[in-house]
């Protein structure tokens, strides 16, 4: 196990610790190793750094490594022991792989070669290189472990380890105090959310990518094929990344993806809101963001597109800030809301194919929660009509509201927007409510259920009546409006009433604006009245979407019933799958029908939150649904967070519903406590599923902690 502590923000101190847990006596081979990257190969860059053993003063032992980099100066490496030094070149071995001569006689495979196969000549005996490793043999006993020191700084030190002990103490004493502020109720949630957070902390990652480098190919090789003109990500030749970014996973998934992102930072907000908020600003920048305004996506496929949560995760993390701080950041706000601008008119102009408000797009993401691949061309013509991606489409606009009117409050040209996007709100809301001349609506009245409706080329609408997240989506467009905020932009009420007054078909479908509620609040959700009941009752049905373990992503109702369509002689089916998919699937091979998963969780508390926000404590619904038991929005959300952290806690037999029927991972004392923060949950189990150790978005769970051993019951007028 290694252990990282710094002296300086350039000298870095390392503890090695490795242990025997075995019943036998083990040799172990240990090889801390340092190494440039291989950045003078490819005709790039021509200036080649170095590694170069360094004897002591009396030249009787190596005792230091120098490394020298033109851009980032000079590096000293201090061990203990009497490791064997062994130095190459960080090159690519083409002979073995190609079958071609090597430029270097020494490559990156050659320390491999002498541990393995003892081929020392693999290796070059001046001991210069730019890769070295200490090649240790120890010997560890049973149960015992074994430590070693080592420091990398930028300064030789004349006795490097004299003061490591005190460093490394330092340090983890000011990690403590560093966490302790943060709310958690029993010490095992303080576990869980600190090592969420140090979860993301470690996912920080450089992340480089030039597509226009990758079109080009290197100047040192040959040409690519013409073909990757034509192949994805061809057409982000403006995307040029080389940042420090919060990627979900620096093992497996070492990129950005931006819908993951959006959700690290609202976590990452609660330690590091300046950090937060530099990278959703990075998305945004002009070497990211595409000149037509689309985000990108992920390196997989740049133009994929992800529910549009940019600007959500950009307001919560000014709000955690605020709070925290008592900042508010409005030059954050101006400059992501300037460019989310952008991106808001990609959408609507190519997403709403017949410019009706009704938004289509796939939505990688929640890739095969719907019959069809819904990133792909349909099988003959047809056009799937998206209620989520219609509803996200209004969840977006009221996070552009929400920062519009924030910026309101000292700059009076923000009205102008703010007024925008209530009416564009409002005119989603009607096309989701069936004001889009659809034959067959998004709503359905027998259900009670949002649905995706597919167009066929006939004319004909068929609505496609699987019970997913999908339907659920237009819960999340939800906010509500101070009376203060209104008192205070006269031009924006003048004009919101206007609007209201002469469009009264749309003012009745969305919200209950002329009714106000606690406190004198206004209401702007996509779903009220008769419609929310009815999706709430589904919601919290245990034999629909309700499990122990949080939301599911699809109805369980679809065990027995699973939902099949048949078009141009091909069946297609949907069925409830809660843990991993049983058959092959579209979109990757994360399973959104029936897992647990935590992003679209957490939208959804957040979201029951906001409508407590306006019908208070007189607005009560059953929970779970024929339980009898009447609970207040509040109190939905705060069983739903329950939920949510059962998932990673000690129940009373002492296992992590995560760790599942794992006994090494549930019992054994030195893993039991070391905690694993996947992708998504068995729905039925809570055991952790897809990319085991991707703290990424599942580091969400960190907030809910804080936020319920922080609040508690509600406060009057707060929004946590």
């Amino acid at each position: 196990m290694p252990r990282y502590a710094k002296a300086t923000p350039d000298d870095l101190v390392i503890r090695l610790t490795v242990t025997n847990h075995g019943p036998e006596e083990a040799p172990l081979h240990l090889l801390p190793t340092l190494w440039f990257r291989n950045t003078w190969s490819w005709g790039r860059h021509s200036e080649r750094p170095g590694l170069a053993a360094v004897t002591d003063p009396d030249g009787d032992r190596w005792h230091l490594i120098h490394a020298h980099h033109a851009e980032l100066g000079s590096y000293w490496l201090a061990w203990e022991g009497d490791p064997a030094l062994l130095f190459t070149e960080n090159e690519t071995n083409f002979e073995r792989l190609y079958g071609v001569p090597n430029r270097s006689r020494y490559v990156k495979d050659g320390i491999h070669r002498v541990v393995i196969a003892g081929e020392r000549s693999a290796v070059n005996p001046a001991l210069v290189g730019t890769k070295a490793s200490l090649h240790y043999r120890l010997t560890v006993p049973p149960g015992v472990s074994a430590s070693l020191l080592l420091r990398l700084g930028n300064l030789p030190h004349e006795d490097p380890f004299a003061d490591a002990a005190a460093i490394l103490s330092a340090r983890a004493s000011e990690a403590d105090r560093f966490y302790a502020p943060l709310a958690a109720a029993t010490a095992d949630q303080r576990q869980i959310q600190r090592q969420a957070f140090a979860g993301l902390i470690w996912n920080q990652q450089t992340y480089y990518y030039v597509v226009e480098y990758w079109l080009t190919g290197d100047p040192a090789f040959p040409p690519p094929p013409a073909s990757r003109w034509r192949g994805r990500n061809a057409d982000w030749k403006t995307l040029w990344a080389h940042d420090v970014l919060s990627v979900p996973d620096s093992w497996e998934f070492p990129w950005f993806a931006a819908w993951d992102l959006a959700f690290q930072c609202v976590a990452y907000a609660l330690i590091d809101p300046e950090f937060a908020k530099e990278q959703l600003l990075l998305l945004v920048r002009e070497w990211y963001q595409h000149p037509n305004g689309q985000l990108p996506s992920s390196e997989w496929s740049f133009s994929d597109a992800h529910p549009p949560v940019h600007a959500w995760a950009a307001y919560r993390v000014y709000q955690i800030e605020r709070r925290l701080t008592g900042r508010r950041d409005r030059l954050f706000l101006k400059r992501v809301f300037q460019k989310l601008l952008l991106t808001f008119t990609w959408w609507v102009n190519r997403k709403d194919l017949q410019g009706r408000n009704i938004f289509q797009g796939g939505f990688l993401g929640l890739d095969n929660i719907g019959v069809f691949d819904r990133s792909a061309p349909l099988p003959t013509g047809e056009v799937l009509e998206q209620a989520d991606g219609t509803a996200w489409m209004g969840f977006f606009c009221l996070s552009l509201l929400s920062i519009a009117l924030e910026l309101a409050r000292e700059d009076s040209a923000y009205e102008d927007a703010a007024t925008k996007f209530c009416e564009h709100f409002l005119y989603i809301a009607g096309a989701l409510n069936n004001l889009g001349g659809l034959s067959c609506g998004l709503w359905d009245e027998e259900d009670g259920f949002y649905y995706d409706v597919l167009s066929l080329p006939d004319g004909r609408s068929l609505c496609l009546k699987v019970r997913s997240l999908v339907g659920l989506t237009p819960l999340l467009a939800v906010t509500t409006l101070e009376p203060s905020f209104l008192a205070t932009l006269p031009n924006f009420a003048r004009r919101l009433d206007w609007f209201l007054r002469h469009r009264p078909e749309l003012a009745a479908l969305v919200s209950r604006w002329e009714v106000p509620g606690v406190g004198e609040r206004r209401l702007f959700s996509l779903v009220h009245g008769e419609r929310l009941k009815w999706l709430l009752s589904r919601l919290l049905d245990p034999n629909e979407f309700l499990s122990d373990y949080g939301i599911r992503s699809l109805s369980k109702a679809h065990a027995q019933q699973p939902y099949r369509l048949t078009l141009d002689g091909t069946t297609y089916e949907v069925s409830y799958w809660p843990g991993e998919a049983q058959g092959g699937l579209f979109g990757g091979n994360s399973n959104w029908r029936g897992p647990v998963w935590f992003p679209l969780n957490v939208l959804l508390i957040e979201a029951l939150q906001r409508y407590h926000h306006y019908y208070g404590d007189d607005v009560r619904v059953e929970c779970p649904t024929g339980s009898g038991r009447m609970l207040t929005l509040w109190q939905v959300a705060d069983e739903l967070s329950r939920r949510l952290i059962r998932l990673f806690e000690r129940g009373p037999d002492g296992r992590r519903p995560l760790f599942g029927q794992r006994e090494l991972l549930q019992t054994d004392p030195h893993w039991a406590d070391l905690l694993l923060f996947p992708e998504y949950f068995h729905a039925e189990t809570g055991e952790g599923l897809g990319a085991s150790h991707q703290t990424g978005w599942t580091a969400l769970v960190a907030k809910l902690i804080e936020q319920q051993a922080r609040l508690g019951s509600p406060l009057p007028g707060t929004i946590p």
